[in-house]
């Protein structure tokens, strides 16, 4: 009984999916709280991609 449990102790195996899933819920959070900055980045560069490429 003694060694089942250090042997589950001591199992890492799922350690990496919870890291995962904490990196996941960290960039999310990042994401939903720049919701409005990231949009307006990305359509501040698209409108510039779009000008250039209409002018070459």
């Amino acid at each position: 009984m003694l060694c089942e449990v250090q042997s589950f102790w001591q199992d890492e195996s799922g350690v990496g999916v919870v890291e995962i899933i904490l990196i996941l819920v960290v960039l999310i959070s990042l994401v939903l709280l720049f919701k409005e900055q990231i949009t307006s980045l990305v359509k501040t560069t698209l409108t510039k991609i779009k000008n250039q490429a209409t002018s070459v």
